[in-house]
């Protein structure tokens, strides 16, 4: 029996749950984060109120209080068990890092050990900046960089088969103070978000004091059986299957959507949400998506860093969660080529301190116009750049492809706003808003009102009920880069828009405010109206007129990049990024993505030729012996000969293939990276495209019994 037939029957050998949860036992939602709380109860309030403060980006943190700090924060983890603690950071690899110290320390004037935690070891440590992305801002001659304690994040404590580990956010930076990591530009952009929002509290009379973006991102993501994962080296490196043929059935008939949970699903989700309430994550839903064995986690709104970090944190609950089931679970947005790949729907709004949605169209006020208005001429001004965020080699397999909104940057509205938008261009009275109702013509049941708006699941940037979704973001991807950069063109259009305001009310002082923001609304919404659209975004007639509307549309994510080396990227992104750091994440990027496709070409050539080719040729050696012996009973007809002739040319077409793959891609070294993407972005994408036709084509004909790998149908339906 081989590997595979052999993990196929183990899997159908399972109990139907696995785990060591103890369902009795229930804790405290956020129990384990040293949150607003246990600050206020641990610390005198002069102490406390400086960090909370810090916390809300109010406030920088009084350095004489850093040592008290320490001295709370570790009370606290070794009360709890821990034993050390780590600066949690976030790289520019999508994932996050940390490095392990124990609260060891000698007792001053004696040898006596002691558990201790500084101010300074807890706001300031060291790691080697070379070997982690930098864009060559930092060399190996050139080594250091520092990780500096995040207070806009409350620390946490990460439990593990060793113990608990008190995890300290943080960010990190270079020697000379470059931003490396995800997290610097995001709160830079919050900051930057805040001042103009600041401005358009004051300008509205709105009884706040600050607003921020807030963000729920939707996480979507495969499960599939541990044992058949590791079969696959393709999932193994790189997340995405390089090879398979789609099943006879996969997932048109629609019903995996929505459906009845799996017991296994169901025990692994259990699990991973309990854990995810202990460390403060507001998981609010779960279901199965489209694709059998996917799924997706939605949580409650949070200030936009704060569930960005929370993304993060749940993501990797998810990893280390699931070999416990016997699962492996794939965050690649396109692991299965024919079926849908996954996304992270970002729902971004702006909430006021004192509770208010400035995205919330139940009343038309000024201050919802003007945010409306900002954000669309915000996207349309920058379309290149907010295109270019959601940008990576994986994420070119997903967009497009009927399950993720193609590269064409558009925004929808829906009917009641984009009325409301036409009255306000050609000066017409915006009329109440009148909502529909629907009667079921039911006895038993109430008429009810819909949302405001339909929803268009084909839209890179849809609004919906209060809220605007970014549907293009990868799966994979840390939503802090999106984000940030949302953020950041949204400040800038806002405070342009602002000062024309103010400039409009001090030429005309009689006029109310809104009578002197209207001309400066109408103007605005009139030079974005080319990216608003409401249609199927999917078909080649909106690609034509897009074109038409001169908006961008970028072949593959390599060639969406460059736009972070225009003047305009650097002007907006002043106060969040330098010219020096947009270059030094664009090297990464560059980078990335011709890593990535390396990676994936090595995989195909070495898969084609230790296992399916070797498969292939014992399946050809099998049939021709059986042809042989057929022969001699002198009972071959020719219709048997013919299928053997072509599988035999179907192994020529894969070696040929296969070999032009390895010659192109054998072009690209001693390339510089930049060049690298551009090669393999142009070129050697479409041989592996042809590769890989050429090698799935002879899945359905060698014997299931000599087929190496686990196929589609085991990895989609088997868990």
């Amino acid at each position: 029996m081989s590997e595979r037939s052999q993990a196929v029957f183990a899997i159908g050998q399972r109990t139907a749950t696995l785990g060591e949860r103890d369902k009795s036992t229930t804790f405290p939602f956020g129990d384990r984060v040293f949150g607003r709380n246990r600050i206020q109860q641990a610390l005198p309030s002069k102490l406390a109120q400086n960090w909370l403060n810090a916390m809300d980006g109010q406030e920088k943190v009084n350095c004489e209080y850093l040592d008290r700090f320490a001295e709370v924060l570790k009370d606290w983890a070794v009360s709890q068990g821990a034993t050390h603690y780590t600066h949690w950071f976030q790289p520019l690899t999508n994932k996050t890092a940390e490095k392990h110290d124990s609260f060891l320390s000698w007792k001053k004037g004696s040898g006596e050990v002691i558990e201790k935690l500084s101010g300074h070891e807890m706001l300031q440590g060291e790691t080697d900046g070379s070997s982690l992305p930098s864009g060559h801002l930092r060399a190996t001659s050139s080594a250091c960089a520092h990780t500096i304690w995040d207070p806009t994040m409350p620390a946490f404590l990460w439990e593990s088969s060793d113990g608990l580990t008190l995890c300290i956010p943080a960010l990190l930076l270079t020697y000379r103070g470059e931003a490396i990591d995800h997290k610097i530009p995001l709160l830079r952009s919050e900051q930057k978000l805040g001042s103009a929002l600041l401005r358009l509290i004051k300008l509205a009379s709105i009884p706040a004091a600050f607003a921020y973006p807030t963000l729920g991102p939707e996480q979507e993501y495969f499960l599939v059986s541990r044992r058949l994962f590791d079969l696959r080296p393709d999932l193994m490196l790189c997340g995405r299957t390089v090879y398979g043929q789609r099943p006879p059935k996969a997932q048109q008939m629609a019903d995996h959507y929505f459906s009845a949970m799996d017991q296994r699903f169901f025990a692994y989700a259990r699990d991973v949400e309990e854990t995810a309430f202990r460390l403060g994550i507001p998981v609010k839903s779960r279901h199965n998506e489209v694709a059998p064995n996917q799924h997706e986690m939605s949580p409650l709104f949070e200030k936009a860093s704060v569930a960005s970090d929370h993304n993060l944190q749940f993501m990797e609950l998810m990893r280390q969660k699931a070999p416990f089931y016997e699962m492996a679970c794939l965050f690649h947005e396109k692991p299965f080529a024919k079926v849908n790949g996954s996304g992270k729907h970002c729902n971004w709004s702006i909430a006021t301190d004192s509770g208010l949605n400035l995205l919330d169209p139940k009343e038309k006020s000024l201050s919802f116009l003007v945010t409306l208005t900002a954000v669309l001429h915000a996207v349309h001004e920058h379309a290149a750049l907010l295109s270019s965020s959601i940008g990576s080699y994986q994420n070119d397999y997903r967009l497009g492809g009927h399950e993720a909104p193609p590269a064409i940057l558009s925004v929808y509205l829906g009917d009641a706003l984009e009325e409301m938008i036409e009255k306000i261009i050609h000066c017409h009275q915006l009329n109440p808003e009148v909502r529909h109702s629907i009667d079921l013509g039911l006895n038993q049941m109430m008429a009810i009102q819909p949302a405001a708006s339909d929803r268009n699941r084909t839209s890179f940037l849809a609004f919906n009920r209060n809220r605007f979704e970014l549907r293009a973001v990868g799966s994979s991807q840390n939503v802090a880069w999106p984000i940030a950069t949302l953020n950041t063109i949204v400040a800038d259009s806002l405070q342009l828009i602002i000062d024309e305001i103010e400039d409009e009310k001090s030429r005309n002082k009689n006029e109310d405010l809104l009578a002197a923001a209207w001309p400066v609304l109408r103007k605005h919404l009139k030079s974005a109206e080319p990216v608003i659209f409401s249609g199927d975004n999917y078909t080649q007639e909106w690609q034509k007129e897009a074109d038409g509307r001169g908006l961008p549309r970028h072949l593959s994510s390599y060639h969406a990049l460059t736009v972070l080396r225009d003047a305009k990227t650097k002007r907006v992104f002043q106060g969040v990024l330098s010219p020096d750091e947009l270059e030094g994440r664009l090297q990464v990027f560059f980078e990335q993505y011709a890593k990535w496709a390396d990676i994936e070409c090595n995989l195909m050539i070495e898969m084609f030729r230790t296992q399916i080719l070797p498969a292939a040729l014992e399946h050809q050696k099998h049939w021709a012996k059986s042809i042989d012996q057929i022969r001699k009973l002198d009972i071959l007809a020719s219709d048997q000969l013919k299928p053997l002739e072509r599988f035999s040319e179907q192994i020529s077409k894969a070696i040929i293939a296969i070999d032009a793959l390895e010659e192109i891609q054998n072009g690209a070294q001693g390339l510089g990276w930049e060049a690298q993407g551009k090669l393999f972005s142009e070129l050697v994408r479409p041989k592996m495209q042809n590769a890989r036709q050429a090698v799935d084509a002879l899945e359905s004909v060698v014997a299931d019994s000599l087929w190496p790998l686990p196929k589609y149908r085991e990895l989609l339906f088997l868990l």
